[in-house]
């Protein structure tokens, strides 16, 4: 249900609508394959490419953004949390998941130019913003060119400037895609995502998530594309012009975006708070979400943020 701000809001301008993929998606083998996918709520952009996206709950709108691997199912373990509280929408980047396969290239800006469409459609003009890794990157973007429509801002595992070590990590995962697929490319991710403990106590779930890497992952010209636009990510010289209160969350041992990252975003960010947890890996928020969920909610309700 939307929010009564969303649901009047007039949006003929760029209609809410149901549009096929392009007939070329290899992903639908028959209309039968197709008709889950006609059912599902979709924006059409300015280009024409269509967006996937989901609203729960009711209150002020929080958008929570997902990842470099752009799929909304990232989130499914704190929508209950955040939706007693809020309007939360989210949704699959373009060429990812349920949106429609979209080649082009793809920078950070034009990620958060989509969902600044996306907040548009909806009557959206002000939103609190969570955005982890790739969507805090998209986060930094729209909240330094576009400063009013952010309200609340929290950067999770993300970076404002690619480092060699970034540069190498994602240059290796382009080439494990490249001469392994989506699968290896799977595989090979899942041990960079997350903490060595992690691994050793849920193996099957990583082995269940390699298995369905073709439904996953963003088909790999797709995939190397968004890589390159993320490892071209630079805002540092500009993070001092974000006026969102803001919340920088890392984890110590996160492997894709280190834990310096986060506590430099603390530096550069005028109205900062920088928390960092002391393990959880890139997919932090995913294997400790009560903790997580806690200090978001404290921080969005303006209450002091602790990693205790």
């Amino acid at each position: 249900m939307l929010h009564p701000s969303l649901a009047t809001h007039d949006t003929s301008d760029q209609s809410i609508t149901v549009i096929p993929r392009c007939a070329r998606d290899d992903r639908f083998a028959s209309l039968t394959d197709l008709l889950p996918w006609l059912a599902m709520p979709h924006i059409t952009l300015r280009d024409g490419a269509t967006l996937y996206f989901e609203t729960h709950g009711a209150g002020p709108p929080l958008m929570l953004v997902t990842g470099l691997g752009g799929v909304a199912t990232f989130w499914e373990p704190h929508v209950p949390a955040f939706a007693r509280h809020f309007t939360v929408v989210l949704h699959d980047h373009r060429g990812c998941g349920r949106s429609a396969l979209s080649r082009i290239d793809y920078s950070v800006e034009q990620m958060a130019d989509d969902a600044l469409q996306l907040m548009d459609a909806l009557g959206v003009k002000r939103a609190h913003w969570v955005g982890h890794s790739t969507g805090g990157a998209m986060g930094q973007a729209i909240a330094i060119d576009h400063p009013a429509r952010i309200d609340r801002l929290v950067l999770c595992g993300t970076w404002a400037k690619t480092d060699a070590f970034f540069r190498r990590g994602f240059e290796l995962r382009a080439m494990v895609l490249r001469a392994f697929g989506p699968e290896g490319y799977s595989k090979a991710s899942g041990l960079a995502l997350h903490a060595p403990s992690w691994i050793r106590d849920h193996d099957d779930v990583l082995a269940a998530n390699e298995a369905r890497a073709h439904e996953t992952i963003p088909v790999p010209d797709i995939l190397l594309s968004r890589i390159a636009a993320i490892v071209a990510h630079d805002r540092r010289e500009q993070m001092h012009r974000i006026t969102a209160p803001t919340l920088a969350i890392g984890a110590r041992d996160d492997q894709v975006t280190p834990a310096y990252f986060t506590e430099e975003i603390g530096r550069l960010v005028p109205d900062c708070r920088t928390v960092i947890l002391p393990h959880g890996g890139h997919f932090f928020p995913n294997v400790v979400p009560d903790t997580y969920q806690r200090i978001l909610l404290d921080f969005l309700f303006g209450k002091a943020a602790s990693a205790t």
